[in-house]
């Protein structure tokens, strides 16, 4: 028979946790769509964002039942980014947002956001990224790879990533609270008199026909011509 340590057996059950930013220990899900028809019939679109670091992966499906996702605040932000970027790339051929995907999702992920003051690609790598630039024209950093001491370099970078996410994490604390206080103090109630040009938010669209998430958001202009007592607005052209 053996006997159990029992200074083993306190060691297990207590486990320091470690309370470094982690990055892929939360994602956030959401769903984009219906989006206009591409081949295969893909019209919708499956975005999951790492809350931490932002890393975003996106997947076209030609159906996607609702009840298998969870939508949140986090993957709602990144829809209207990549939506955003989609938009400007395809103009008149709303059809071809599959074959455009790769480019916005890699733009994304090497562009540094506001939130952390860092790319999710640097906060999910501990590097950042070697553009395809940096492959056909040298530069110090392709030069430093080639050498002997590359992995010395690697290492110095590897040290680097807990400081550098502690840092994006304080800094993404900062920014929300400044960002909530800002947004409480620039609330301020609107009234619209009657004769007022104004634009109305799209919510159905009528006018383009398939457009689906890549429609215009605001039409117009309409003229105010009523005002109710319950805040609603009668609108004419």
């Amino acid at each position: 028979m053996s006997k159990v340590c029992s200074h083993s057996t306190y060691a297990i059950n207590n486990v320091k946790i470690n309370l470094r930013p982690w990055p892929f220990a939360q994602w956030g899900m959401d769903i984009v769509g219906p989006l206009p028809a591409a081949p295969a019939q893909k019209k919708f679109l499956l975005v999951a964002t790492d809350y931490f670091s932002k890393w975003v992966e996106a997947e076209a499906y030609a159906s996607i039942k609702d009840k298998d996702v969870t939508n949140n605040g986090q993957a709602e932000a990144t829809n209207k980014t990549l939506i955003t970027a989609l938009k400007k790339r395809l103009e008149q051929a709303k059809g071809k947002w599959v074959e455009e995907l790769p480019g916005v999702l890699w733009a994304y992920r090497t562009t540094p956001g506001r939130p952390t003051g860092n790319t999710p690609f640097a906060l999910a790598y501990g590097m950042d990224a070697v553009i395809p630039t940096e492959i056909g024209l040298p530069t110090i950093r392709t030069d430093a790879a080639k050498q002997s001491d590359a992995n010395m370099e690697l290492g110095r970078n590897l040290d680097w990533t807990d400081e550098v996410r502690e840092s994006a994490a304080i800094r993404m604390a900062d920014y929300q609270q400044r960002a909530s206080a800002h947004y409480n103090r620039k609330v301020r109630p609107r009234s619209f008199k009657n004769g007022t040009l104004v634009l109305r938010k799209v919510f159905e669209n009528t006018t383009e026909v398939g457009a689906g998430k890549f429609q215009a958001n605001w039409e117009g202009p309409y003229i105010v011509s009523k005002a109710s007592n319950n805040g609603a607005y009668h609108l004419q052209k």
